[in-house]
């Protein structure tokens, strides 16, 4: 059997679109092993329990690549990453199936490959690659293939994650972007991409709060969040490094100094005045990554 512990990723990063994403210590745990026959999974609502399930899809296209067929799959999933959320559940999910799937065949796809799998199933990068290599990456997809870097980012920092409870399907928010940009709007993002990743790389935290504007699809989303704009503003008036929407929504990603230690309890008493509830999680960057471990016991 083995296990594979996936990071939670948050996306976009303000003004890096679809491009530039971190990982975060919270985690989702999947453990895998083959058995004589059938497919069972234990740990997740029953309506997850058939071959739609994420993990199985991403482990099934791992197995078809390969040329592996197992006799049978059971699948564990542990999930402290909150699902439809701007978070990476799905990310996570992929990454589980396609590297768990891989260690039960013999490990025959090097990193490159279950990247560029895992991409294909997910969609996008932007989240794969940070869950998979761990701290901050810029990813980009050409000729079906993917290209990242990791991206240094200086000691001082830390994250606040804002998670509500209701859920936002990336589908929907993908719905309400528009079908073209203004070109000073592209000027604008690009600008502010190339400021956010060299304030982050060199430790010059206070040009966050410029980088961090977004002119692509923070705005046309908001409207599907509750009070957005009102808790953004709040992160603002309590002096955080930066906010940004994280990944398509609605979680609301902030940036603090790492010696703040009043921030999460005053956002937390803000929003609890609010209809919806939300709740204030402390994070910091995730540097490992998905990590492997091959496990004796049986599930």
């Amino acid at each position: 059997m083995v296990e594979v512990r996936v990071p939670a990723t948050s996306a976009n990063m303000g003004p890096g679109f679809d491009c530039l994403g971190i990982a975060l210590n919270m985690y989702n745990r999947f453990y895998m092993e083959e058995i004589k026959e059938g497919l069972v999974f234990e740990g997740c609502e029953d309506k997850f329990k058939n071959e739609d399930n994420l993990v199985y899809v991403a482990a099934k296209r791992c197995f078809e690549k390969i040329g592996y067929k197992p006799t049978g799959l059971r699948i564990k999933i542990e999930g402290d990453i909150p699902v439809c959320r701007g978070l990476g559940s799905s990310a996570a999910c992929v990454i589980g199936g396609v590297v768990g799937a891989n260690e039960l065949a013999g490990r025959v796809l090097n990193n490159q490959e279950l990247l560029d799998l895992a991409v294909k199933v997910e969609g996008h990068p932007d989240n794969i690659n940070p869950a998979f290599c761990g701290g901050m990456t810029v990813s980009i997809s050409e000729d079906n293939k993917v290209f990242y870097n990791n991206i240094r980012v200086k000691e001082g920092i830390k994250f606040c994650a804002l998670v509500p409870d209701f859920t936002l399907s990336t589908e929907k928010s993908r719905a309400v972007l528009p079908k073209s940009i203004n070109y000073k709007d592209g000027i604008f993002n690009v600008g502010r991409t190339a400021l956010l990743i060299s304030s982050l790389n060199n430790g010059n935290f206070n040009l966050i709060k410029y980088a961090c504007k977004d002119k692509l699809h923070e705005d046309y989303r908001a409207q599907l969040i509750e009070n957005f704009y009102s808790i953004k503003e709040e992160c603002q008036r309590l002096n955080c490094l930066g906010v940004f929407l994280s990944g398509a929504g609605p979680t609301i990603m902030v940036i603090l100094e790492e010696e703040d230690k009043e921030f999460c309890k005053n956002i937390q008493s803000f929003l609890e005045n609010l209809q919806s509830k939300w709740k204030a999680r402390e994070l910091n960057i995730d540097k490992e990554g998905t990590v492997l471990n091959n496990l004796k016991q049986i599930i």
